[in-house]
């Protein structure tokens, strides 16, 4: 088989395609959570500090890990393990996000906090399946390029309610804006009712014990507790950095004076170019190049990536400076987030896809949930260029880690099959 025989056959089949689709509808409710509700919040008058607090909600993105178990365990009828939980989170999804177009957040701030905490909930429990589902369905020498397209699809789902909804905003109320960007919860709604459930339901733990105990065992066993330890510190520390720095895009870009259609258009149009070319040279380069390397390579280009914040917040109200930014932004954490999902996947064994993936997924959570709840406090303390330095600095630890976890020179991937079998 030719070399080009073989990239074609890589990406036009349709278990990539279903990548698009899982990755745009695991996105939605995030970027929902993390741009349109604190841009909303901002133009209402809410201030930074509770803003920032804001990130709390994100808690059920790092505790899903509990939960997972029953999701690998359990399913309703008909549908299958997999879909059934799929189609029933995505409708709570559809409901709940639609439900912010209902509350006034200057009268009642609380209603929106348990809302926006519902959200993060279903789309954490959406995500525990998808992730799931896709490590699955993915062969072993696809899960480079099937998870370099899943990250960018779920990028691409940001400019729903990072751009078309600020855009609809200064135009039509929030209750239909917010009733718009639901809907695209249908998207995930109709993948779930074309695909088939995958075949591995064998796999399928055979008590809620096994569910809990064997996950942690297999991963432990395999890697000896020393590496299973690095691997968890850096699956924390790989994305702290640029997990902060965008916390407060929005909220951001309104105090630069960037209006709502600037936002929507500028920022999120450069972003799609940037995911556009992210996605052919992520595809690319996760074919011809291990994990590994990828780590490494698109690790530096996410940091220096973070920079772009700092120079337009000394730039200002710029809208080429804006555009340059945010593309940036979107190649360099784009990349940087597909290896890292992609060395996610390949560290999780399928016989215990959702309670791994959700065990690792909620290490990457965590500064994401946290360190961000701080996020608005340092910038109102040291401005808005010093905290994107801090957050350059709080991004090296994680590459350094790469010396222990992922070095350069690749090392043959272990065989989750004979431990499987040992331990069932």
């Amino acid at each position: 088989m030719t070399t080009r025989q073989t990239f074609k056959e890589a990406i036009l089949n349709k278990r990539m395609l279903i990548c698009i689709f899982t990755g745009f509808t695991s996105g939605l409710p995030l970027f929902i959570l993390y741009q349109l509700v604190p841009g909303w919040l901002r133009s209402e008058g809410v201030s930074l500090v509770e803003i920032g607090l804001f990130s709390l909600i994100g808690i059920p993105y790092v505790w899903k890990f509990i939960w997972s178990p029953l999701m690998d365990r359990y399913s309703f009828p008909m549908l299958g393990r997999r879909r059934s939980w799929m189609l029933a989170t995505q409708v709570l999804l559809l409901f709940s996000i639609a439900g912010f177009g209902f509350i006034d957040p200057n009268i009642n701030i609380w209603s929106v906090a348990y809302l926006a905490a519902a959200v993060a909930f279903f789309s954490a429990s959406q995500d525990i399946v998808l992730d799931a589902y896709r490590r699955e369905l993915l062969r072993e020498h696809e899960l480079g390029l099937g998870n370099s397209i899943h990250v960018q699809a779920y990028r691409l789902s940001g400019l729903v309610p990072g751009s078309l909804a600020f855009i609809l905003a200064d135009h039509i109320s929030w209750q239909s804006v917010f009733l718009i960007v639901a809907a695209f919860m249908l998207i995930g709604i109709l993948l779930t009712l074309c695909i088939k459930e995958s075949k591995s339901e064998h796999l399928a733990p055979k008590t809620l014990h096994d569910a809990v105990v064997l996950p942690f065992r297999d991963f432990i066993s395999r890697k000896g507790l020393r590496s299973a330890l690095q691997i968890l510190m850096f699956l924390f520390l790989y994305k702290l950095g640029d997990s902060m720095a965008t916390a407060l895009q929005t909220p951001f870009f309104i105090d630069l004076g960037f209006t709502k259609t600037e936002i929507g258009v500028v920022a999120k149009t450069a972003s799609l170019i940037a995911m556009t070319i992210g996605l052919a040279v992520g595809g690319i380069v996760m074919i011809k190049l291990s994990i590994n390397k990828a780590l490494w390579l698109f690790g530096f280009v996410q940091i220096i990536s973070i920079l772009g914040f700092a120079a337009l917040a000394e730039i200002g109200h710029n809208t080429y400076a804006l555009a340059f930014a945010m593309g940036f932004e979107y190649l360099g954490v784009g990349l940087g987030t597909a290896a890292f999902t992609a060395f996610i996947a390949r560290t999780t064994n399928p016989a215990f896809a959702a309670t791994q993936f959700a065990l690792f997924t909620a290490l990457t959570a965590l500064p994401r949930t946290f360190a961000n709840a701080t996020t608005g406090l340092i910038v109102e303390q040291i401005g808005w260029t010093s905290f994107y330095f801090v957050c350059t600095f709080l991004a090296i630890p994680g590459m350094l880690m790469l010396f222990k976890v992922a070095p350069w020179s690749e090392k043959v991937p272990f065989d989750t099959k004979n431990k499987t079998e040992e331990l069932i």
